[in-house]
C-alpha cells in the first residue's frame, strides 16, 4: 500500500475494478473510502455479488448498483461521502434503474436515519451484513427499505475468498481480525465495528495460498488492532471469565501467527496493521527480527505524546510506556521503520500537553505519518462527558508545527538511504513518468528508478543516489 511519507487527513475514493466474470451481465460501481480494512471489505462485497451476476464497472454511468464504502472516523470523511451521493444522484437521473447502497461504518453510525436525510439511499449495509446483500436487494426490488446494520459477534467473512480490485497483482490484503474493543474516547470504530473477532489461522493461511499461487508477492495482515489477534475456536475474547481461562486453550496469539505465515511463506513479503502501543508485546518484536521476509516496518499510532491526554482519550498507555516499547523495538530490529498517528487539539489539550507531543516526536524520530486535528464524532464518550474547546485557529496552527516536525524527519531517514543499495518490490510505474518503476523497500520507503528489463512484482536491488521529501530515487545496480 504506497503512502506519501507525511500525510494529512485525506479520505480518497476509488472506483473500484476487477475482471470480468464470464456470464455476469449486472455492473457494480463500488468506491471505497477510509482505511484498508474498507477496502478489504470492498473486495469482500464485490465476492458475495459476483455470486449474484455482479462485475464491477468503472464507469458510473452504466452502473445498475452504486455502492459506497465509507469511513466514520472524522467529519471530514463523512462530508466527502455526502458530496458523492450529489454526483450520484444527477446520474440516477440519466439512469433511473440505478440503485444507490451506502455501505460499511458511515451506514452503521446512522442506520435509518441514512435513508431520511438522503432520498437518493436505496439500501444501508453496516460491516458485519454484507452477507445479507443479495436479500437487501430483492427488498429495494419491491419498494421497501433495505437496512442491515446488526453486529455480530463471530462474522468474519473467512470463508469468502475476495476479490481483488484494482490489484497490481503484487500486494493484497488479508484481514485477520474485526472490531475493537479498546474504547478510546474519540473514536467511532467501536461502535461501527463492534467487538474484536480473529479469524481462524487455516482460513488465513489458506487465502495467502492462493494469493501465493496467484504470484502475489506481498501480503498485509489487517485488523483494527492485530496485535490483540487471538484465536482459541472463536468467538469473543471476552466471553470467557478470565486470562487463565483462555491460557487453558489452544489459543494462538499474534506473533504465533505472524510465524506461521513467514515459515509457510517464505518468498512472500508480509507486512501488518494496525498495532496498538497497549497490545504489542515484545514477542512480536522478536518474531519479526527471526524472518527476513517480515518487512522492517511498523505503524504504531500514539495520538498524543502527554500523558494526560492519553488518559483523557481513554489510551491505555502512558507517554513512558510507549517510548519504553518504542526504544526495545529500536534495540531488537535496529533498521526498522516507524510511523504514527497523531491527533492534536484533543479536548481540553493544553499548550504544554501541545509541546510534550512535539518532544516525542523529536525523541522517536518518526519515518513519517498520519497527522490530523481532531474532529468531534457524535455517540463517542468524548463528544457525550467532554467539550470540543481547542479553538480551529490553534488545532491548525498544532497541527502546522507537527507536521513541521515530521517533515524534517521524514526527510532525514531517507538521506540515510542515499549511497546504499536496497532491495525493491516492484508495484507499477511511477505516477509521473512512465519510464520509470515505483516500488517499496522493507521500510515502507517509496523508490523510482528507469526501467529495464525488469516487471512488476520482480525484487531488484536499487543503488540510491539522491531522495525528496518523499521519495528515493536511484538506479538499478
Amino acid at each position: 500500500m504506497s503512502q506519501d511519507k507525511v500525510i494529512v487527513e485525506k479520505n480518497q475514493g476509488q472506483a473500484l475494478l476487477t475482471e470480468q466474470i464470464k456470464g455476469n451481465s449486472k455492473k457494480l460501481y463500488i468506491e471505497s473510502y477510509g482505511c484498508a480494512m474498507n477496502l478489504n471489505d470492498s473486495e469482500i462485497v464485490a465476492a458475495i455479488l459476483s455470486e449474484q451476476g455482479y462485475n464491477t464497472t468503472h464507469l458510473i454511468e452504466e452502473a445498475d448498483l452504486v455502492l459506497v464504502n465509507t469511513c466514520s472516523i472524522r467529519e471530514k470523511a463523512e462530508q466527502t461521502v455526502r458530496k458523492r451521493l450529489e454526483k450520484y444522484n444527477a446520474v440516477k437521473k440519466i439512469n433511473p434503474r440505478m440503485k444507490v447502497g451506502v455501505l460499511g461504518c458511515m451506514a452503521e453510525r446512522l442506520k435509518e436515519k441514512f435513508l431520511e436525510e438522503e432520498k437518493i439511499v436505496d439500501l444501508v449495509v453496516g460491516p458485519d451484513a454484507y452477507r445479507d446483500l443479495p436479500n437487501l436487494l430483492e427488498e429495494v426490488k419491491t419498494g421497501r427499505d433495505a437496512v442491515n446494520v446488526l453486529l455480530s459477534k463471530e462474522e468474519t467473512y473467512g470463508d469468502v475468498s475476495p476479490i481483488r480490485l484494482n490489484s497490481n497483482g503484487v500486494s493484497a490484503f488479508v484481514s485477520i481480525t474485526r472490531g475493537c474493543d479498546n474504547m478510546c474516547t474519540f473514536c467511532v470504530v467501536p461502535f461501527t465495528r463492534g467487538r474484536e473477532r480473529s479469524r481462524e489461522p487455516k482460513s488465513i493461511l489458506e487465502e495467502i495460498k492462493k494469493l501465493s499461487e496467484q504470484n502475489y508477492k506481498e501480503i498485509t495482515l489487517l485488523g483494527q488492532n492485530v496485535d490483540s489477534y487471538l484465536w482459541y475456536g472463536g468467538g469473543l475474547k471476552k466471553d470467557f471469565k478470565n486470562a487463565s481461562e483462555i491460557a487453558q486453550t489452544t489459543a494462538i496469539s499474534f506473533a504465533e501467527l505472524l510465524d506461521m505465515v513467514a515459515v509457510t511463506y517464505p518468498k512472500i513479503r508480509i507486512r501488518f496493521s494496525t498495532s496498538n502501543p497497549q497490545d504489542m508485546n515484545l514477542d512480536v518484536i522478536y518474531t519479526m527480527a527471526k524472518h527476513e521476509n517480515i518487512c522492517n516496518y511498523i505503524h504504531l499510532p500514539v495520538q498524543s505524546g502527554s500523558t494526560s491526554v492519553l488518559k483523557r482519550m481513554n489510551r491505555q498507555h502512558t507517554r513512558d510506556e510507549y517510548i519504553e516499547l518504542i526504544d526495545n523495538i529500536k534495540k531488537i530490529i535496529p533498521d526498522c521503520a516507524l510511523s504514527q498517528d497523531m491527533m492534536t487539539g484533543f479536548c481540553g489539550e493544553t499548550e504544554e500537553e501541545h509541546q510534550e507531543t512535539l518532544s516525542l516526536l523529536e525523541h522517536v524520530k518518526y519515518d513519517f505519518g498520519f497527522m490530523f486535528a481532531y474532529s468531534e464524532r457524535p455517540g463517542t464518550p468524548a463528544a457525550k462527558k467532554m467539550e470540543d474547546d481547542i479553538p480551529l485557529a490553534i488545532k491548525k496552527r498544532r497541527l502546522a508545527e507537527i507536521i513541521v516536525v515530521q517533515q524534517k524527519h521524514s526527510l532525514y531517514h531517507l538521506e540515510q538511504f542515499v549511497g546504499k543499495t536496497v532491495e525493491i518490490l516492484i508495484e507499477g510505474s511511477s505516477k509521473k513518468s512512465d519510464a520509470h518503476w515505483k516500488g517499496r523497500n522493507s521500510q515502507n520507503a517509496v523508490a523510482v528508478f528507469p526501467k529495464g528489463d525488469e516487471k512488476i512484482g520482480d525484487f531488484v536491488n536499487v543503488y540510491i543516489e539522491e531522495c525528496t521529501s518523499a521519495t528515493l530515487l536511484g538506479k538499478r545496480i
